[in-house]
């Protein structure tokens, strides 16, 4: 079982969050590290002009990136997990790729497919569809043997069975995997955001940002990026939590 996060104590995280800041800032005391009190009001007024454009387009990519590995990720991942003898196939290859972090092949997409959003967005969905292929294959795998018995006997076949046993049981499975993915994803949008385009908050926050020494707007760029992977992990997460509430306790 697993314990609902509260708006009390998301509030309480918030809040420490913003004294720490508050506090090293003192404690640095050097124009690099400025107050949230300084970035924050800045936030929102830079939010209604370019900031608010490289946020939307961080998240179109991060989103279609989570469509797109989903899409490819979960059918396999039940069909391995329907299908020992493939799933011993392909297994040792899986545990091979698995380990190896997806962003050294940053390069190697872009020769393959050009410098493009596709290209940036295929990079994120490729670490995604790990995570979400290895969890969606041994929560199917792991069903009960009674329950495919039982449903059998009624006369489904392996159609009936993908659709009404495996999906739905493996649905919380996915969505799980999703929400401990999404900051990966945001980490690993910030590095191929940071060169080769013009919008984007790893490119705001970096080009337009950093290097010209504008650093209560670099903090925003940062904030920004921080709440595009909050905003995603509660989205999933409260997806999570109408999909499975036999799952949670208060």
């Amino acid at each position: 079982m697993k314990k609902k996060a509260t708006f009390l104590s998301t509030l309480a995280g918030v809040i420490m969050f913003f004294v720490l800041w508050q506090l090293m800032s003192v404690i640095v005391s050097r124009p690099i590290l400025p107050s949230p009190v300084e970035v924050v009001p800045l936030f929102f007024r830079n939010l209604r002009g370019d900031l608010g454009l490289h946020f939307l387009a961080s998240t179109a990519r991060v989103l279609a990136a989570v469509v797109m590995a989903t899409l490819f990720a979960a059918p396999l991942g039940l069909a391995l997990g329907q299908m020992p003898k493939l799933d011993r196939v392909v297994s040792p290859l899986i545990a091979i790729i698995y380990p190896i972090p997806k962003i050294i092949f940053l390069p190697v997409i872009y020769v393959l497919m050009g410098i493009s959003d596709f290209s940036k967005v295929t990079l994120i969905a490729i670490i995604i569809f790990f995570q979400i292929l290895v969890v969606v294959r041994d929560e199917a795998s792991s069903l009960k043997k009674e329950l495919i018995l039982s449903v059998k006997s009624l006369g489904a076949g392996r159609r009936a069975l993908f659709r009404y046993v495996y999906l739905p049981a493996s649905l919380p499975a996915v969505l799980t995997a999703l929400r401990v993915s999404v900051g990966t994803a945001v980490a690993v949008l910030f590095i191929a955001e940071q060169s080769l385009t013009s919008y984007g908050l790893g490119y705001y926050i970096v080009i337009e940002t950093y290097q010209v020494l504008l650093y209560p707007e670099m903090y925003t760029g940062i904030m920004g990026m921080g709440v595009l992977g909050v905003l995603l992990y509660f989205a999933i997460y409260s997806i999570e939590l109408k999909v499975g509430k036999h799952l949670f306790v208060d």
